[in-house]
């Protein structure tokens, strides 16, 4: 069992499915696992946390807790985040354990948090899921090799950009 707290980020696709994902990686007998037992007892109007599930009954290990970013706008929004979304986190996560990034003797000793961005006009299942899936292991990645490193950090606060922003160039 690792002993260390990881967070990890990463935005994977292009416009309405594209997905963008924050996790927290660490301890159940630590913060992680106190913000994620706290998050699944105190959920707010739109915001309900709970647990990604590969299959119904199948919680994905190590347990993970998906938290929307995004209050549901409409039934269309809300099954892409119940559906396409959570199935993208779950195998997101299978996926790191299965390469190494989350060892397999641990899953029972830690768990997983993320934040999950699905955009109220996505409308491709597919691509949603996709995109969440491998979102989720890139962030999990990132985390546990402390990405990004402070030098790519250091040479970007130049012209920071997103999908919604390009600052002007200094």
């Amino acid at each position: 069992m690792t002993d260390a707290l990881q967070l990890g980020e990463s935005f994977i696709g292009e416009g309405v499915n594209a997905a963008h994902i924050n996790s927290v990686y660490g301890p159940r007998t630590g913060p992680a696992g106190t913000a994620w037992a706290t998050a699944l007892a105190t959920p707010s109007p739109g915001h309900v946390p709970f647990v990604a599930v590969l299959r119904p009954s199948l919680p994905v290990k190590p347990l993970t807790l998906f938290v929307t970013k995004a209050a549901p706008a409409n039934d269309e929004h809300g099954n892409h985040i119940w559906g396409p979304a959570q199935a993208g986190v779950a195998a997101g996560v299978a996926d790191a354990v299965a390469e190494g990034t989350l060892p397999a003797d641990a899953v029972d000793d830690n768990v997983v948090i993320t934040a999950v961005w699905v955009n109220p006009g996505a409308d491709d299942a597919d691509a949603v899921y996709r995109n969440n899936r491998e979102a989720t292991r890139t962030a999990l990645r990132n985390g546990s090799q402390g990405l990004p490193r402070t030098e790519e950090v250091l040479d970007a606060r130049s012209a920071p950009r997103n999908p919604f922003y390009t600052a002007p160039a200094d």
